[in-house]
């Protein structure tokens, strides 16, 4: 929001940008260089006081009361704006439901009445923050990792991959191994395993050690941990890494391993039933790409969503890369020696609400929002790639604009890119 914005008459008043994560949410405005606020996704019901995850939701009407008061928190809590006035920008993943995505359109709409919405997929906002037009996209966040290669501003939606693979399934991997081998300390008193103190650790405790305190080993250190694993031989266990010591309350404080910091990150790189990994994700996405756009997305790719900050996160799934990239399934199939990362100019974990505030700034926002108007007349969203004549002005505006989210008119049977020269 600029400084003194309300002195200028008639100019239109800049757009809100929402970022809903599973675990955080991301807002603020257009043109501005970071949100101004990160908060949890997360609500206080006014009417049974009880704190609920907007994502835990059991049916449509149950999802709607869950996003009206958490949007009046961000308005007018932290925003501190009135919604009629201002466009909105929502950076959602590709995989969002339609539920979600319809029943957030309605509130919007009918309970804050703002004039119009962009639905602007993540992964495509990533690339504004970049200047490029051509990247394969990572995006880990809470609770899985999906893969989208873009080419020349066209998401690729028949190469995307995804898993179930997070900072959730951390949290589960942590609180296993501190369980066994967390201990309590206190004044005084003699240790006492975690477990004879509580069943449960609490998310927000399992988050904070895991930000401050794990960190993603090496590939050697990660083949040496599996092999004394497997073999159940403690001596070829790598030198342990530091114990720590985390404070719970003024009198208590818990132990843990340097074996638990170092392991508990592993979850996302050991593959399943399936052969399936975090790593394999990206060889497999580019695989579904035509054979002339592999070599580009091993040389653009970018990695954002809050788990890709974890220490050594990069440098081992590049490790991981290089390492499959000799395995028969690759080998045979993929002529690639080496992969090139970007580095955007922000944190990874708002990087796509970076790139929807750019786009949120551009005179080209109006041609392709969803007005108001349009979806009282029908209340159906249509999909960002397959946007429907009649809905708002895309079709108009298609020879003005040359961005990047041209693919907002892309229809999803051209996933092969085929006629890119004709668009």
């Amino acid at each position: 929001m600029p400084l003194y914005e309300g002195l200028s008459a008639g100019v239109e008043k800049t757009a809100a940008i929402f970022d809903i994560g599973a675990a955080y949410t991301k807002v603020g405005f257009a043109g501005e260089t970071s949100p101004r606020a990160i908060v949890p996704s997360k609500v206080k019901l006014s009417k049974t006081g009880k704190v609920t995850h907007i994502w835990e939701y059991s049916s449509t009407e149950e999802l709607y009361d869950l996003l009206v008061e958490f949007l009046h928190v961000l308005y007018f809590r932290h925003l501190l704006v009135n919604p009629r006035d201002r466009r909105v920008v929502i950076c959602e993943s590709v995989l969002c439901p339609t539920q979600f995505r319809l029943t957030l359109a309605r509130v919007f709409f009918k309970r804050y009445e703002v004039p119009s919405i962009l639905f602007a997929p993540s992964h495509l906002t990533t690339l504004f923050t970049l200047g490029v037009n051509t990247a394969l996209v990572l995006d880990a966040g809470f609770t899985e990792t999906v893969v989208l290669p873009i080419y020349e501003g066209y998401p690729i939606i028949k190469a995307v991959e995804s898993l179930p693979l997070g900072g959730k399934v951390i949290h589960e991997s942590l609180a296993l191994h501190l369980k066994e081998t967390g201990v309590i300390k206190g004044d005084g008193e003699e240790e006492k395993p975690l477990s004879s103190i509580m069943d449960k650790i609490p998310s927000d405790i399992l988050e904070d050690i895991k930000v401050r305190t794990c960190f993603v080993t090496n590939l050697d250190r990660a083949t040496a941990i599996q092999q004394s694993i497997l073999q159940e031989d403690s001596s070829k266990w790598p030198s342990p890494a530091a114990s720590v010591d985390y404070p719970l309350d003024g009198s208590q404080t818990l132990a843990i391993q340097g074996k638990s910091r170092e392991i508990a990150c592993e979850v996302l790189f050991e593959q399943d039933n399936e052969e399936k990994s975090i790593a394999t994700l990206i060889l497999d996405s580019i695989l579904k790409c035509p054979i002339d756009m592999r070599k580009p997305m091993a040389d653009n790719l970018v990695f954002i969503g809050g788990t890709t900050m974890l220490p050594g996160f990069s440098h081992r799934l590049l490790a991981e890369l290089r390492f499959l990239l000799d395995k028969p399934k690759y080998k045979e199939c993929l002529a690639i020696t080496t992969f090139k990362v970007h580095s955007p100019p922000s944190q990874a974990n708002f990087t796509a609400w970076l790139g929807g505030a750019i786009f949120g700034a551009l005179e080209v926002l109006s041609y392709r929002s969803l007005s108001r108007e349009a979806f009282l007349q029908s209340e159906v969203v249509p999909d960002w790639c397959s946007l429907t004549p009649g809905t708002n002005d895309i079709e108009q505006s298609t020879a003005k604009d040359k961005t990047p989210l041209k693919a907002f008119s892309l229809r999803r049977q051209s996933g092969d890119t085929k006629g890119l020269s004709e668009k």
